[in-house]
């Protein structure tokens, strides 16, 4: 009766590690989402950026010139 009793208490007994995981992963995804986002937008701002100054150091006529 006493080793049934303990099976039943060790079955009982919650086990989180699963859960564990899964939250990591998606902590992990959040946080991937929020870096690619990131990158994202500054690139963006970085090619305005750049084409300005190569419109600005290349001169009206050589405008095309700029990738």
């Amino acid at each position: 009766m006493r080793k049934l009793l303990e099976r039943l208490r060790v079955l009982r007994t919650r086990r989180d590690d699963g859960a564990s995981a899964v939250e990591y992963g998606l902590l992990v995804a959040l946080i991937a989402v929020v870096i690619a986002g990131t990158v994202v937008a500054l690139g963006t701002v970085l090619n305005q950026k750049f084409q300005s100054v190569c419109t600005t150091v290349a001169g009206d006529s050589a405008a095309d010139d700029c990738p």
